[in-house]
């Protein structure tokens, strides 16, 4: 008997190319390698921005340009690599953050903290070496968060893809694997805050409102939601804000010890990445209280902090990816949606493929919470 040999057959897809850092995006054609052993091919029907998304193309990371970034994908499987058994083509998928599988970390249920996750998401190719992707026969850094999901197709492999029913529309879904997931899951993985305590969340972006959602799904009270962008306090009340409290125009610290008859919180969420923000989250806790940092910033960013608040039993710590294992969590995330108590859509504003520039400009400018690229065209009147 012959034996047979895999040949992955390359592809031509359409993707967003970032030439130089902080250029724009270039929607171009681009050659995407076939389906190695282990790994999954895609068929994007929407990607998810995220601030890290923006953060790569200002070069906070070391992958090089050009590079194709993108890390919120979903769709449908169009094609598996040998080996692969968890999901099938036709299968709808998230495509969630990357890990070895094989680290303590990942060994004790904790693959956000994967040993080798810098090099997986920031390597802008296989671990091998090899790129995913080339425009004119020229390397195109890519496999961002091991999938590059601004893209018609993406690459990923089977151990971040998370399957999903079939009957939840998938251009929603991409808001989940990294902004809900990461907020939820601050909140409800690591916070767990009871019933009746008191809660802050500094930024209320993406992140920042799936961690408000997640407090009110806790029975946090009262809720307290700190911004710099009006709009955006007005969209948390909806979403279960008890107080708002303006940053450009008030001391949050002030404003959160008012409601909180002096008290202080029992949590609070930074979400903005920023050394002040993560300074007043500090200060406003209570005796005990704990304050966790989602918020991305540029490595070597630093802030300072009143020793003497930490004495009093107060804790700060990090948290990365809501601390999640992607396929019990993002279920559970999916159920409480189903449920009407996490209505993500209203923080979605949906851009044609075409029209990412304009979708990453209206989100650095506080326009929009959440934007998810729709990677088949749509008229005006459906965006």
């Amino acid at each position: 008997m012959h034996k047979i040999h895999y040949r992955p057959i390359p592809l031509e897809v359409t993707a967003a190319v970032v030439h130089e850092r902080s250029g724009p995006f270039h929607v171009e054609r681009v050659e995407l390698a076939g389906t190695g052993a282990g790994e999954v091919l895609v068929r994007v029907a929407a990607s998810g921005i995220c601030q890290t998304d923006v953060h790569a193309r200002d070069g906070y990371f070391p992958i090089q340009y050009p590079a194709v970034y993108g890390h919120e994908g979903a769709g449908v499987v169009e094609r598996t690599g040998p080996g692969v058994e968890k999901v099938k083509p036709g299968d709808c998928v998230l495509m969630v953050f990357p890990s070895c599988g094989t680290c303590v970390y990942c060994a004790n249920g904790k693959p956000a903290y994967c040993l080798a996750a810098s090099r997986l998401k920031h390597l802008g190719t296989r671990a091998d070496g090899s790129t995913v992707m080339t425009l004119n026969g020229a390397p195109v850094f890519s496999f961002f968060f091991q999938q590059s999901s601004f893209a018609t197709f993406a690459l990923a492999t089977e151990r971040n893809v998370v399957k999903v029913p079939e009957d939840l529309p998938l251009e929603l879904l991409a808001a989940f694997p990294c902004g809900i997931n990461t907020g939820a899951g601050a909140v409800l993985n690591v916070l767990r805050p009871q019933p009746g305590d008191a809660f802050a969340v500094f930024g209320a972006g993406t992140v920042g409102l799936a961690g408000l959602m997640a407090a009110r799904i806790a029975g946090c009270e009262p809720i307290i939601a700190v911004d710099l962008h009006p709009n955006r306090l007005v969209l948390a009340r909806s979403l279960g804000a008890t107080h708002t409290a303006d940053a450009a125009n008030s001391d949050p610290v002030a404003e959160i010890l008012k409601v909180t008859g002096g008290l202080g919180v029992r949590a609070s969420l930074e979400a903005a990445g920023s050394p002040q923000t993560l300074r007043q989250a500090l200060d406003c806790l209570q005796p005990m209280g704990t304050c966790c940092l989602v918020g991305s910033s540029r490595k070597g960013t630093e802030a300072s902090i009143d020793m003497k608040n930490l004495q009093n039993g107060r804790t700060v710590r990090g948290c990365i990816q809501g601390d999640s294992i992607p396929e019990q969590f993002i279920p559970r995330l999916i159920d409480l949606y189903r449920a009407g108590k996490l209505p993500v859509e209203q923080l979605v504003t949906f851009y044609n493929f075409a029209d990412i520039n304009q979708a990453v400009a209206d989100s650095i400018a506080g326009k929009t919470i959440k934007p998810v690229l729709r990677m088949l065209k749509r008229t005006e009147n459906e965006k």
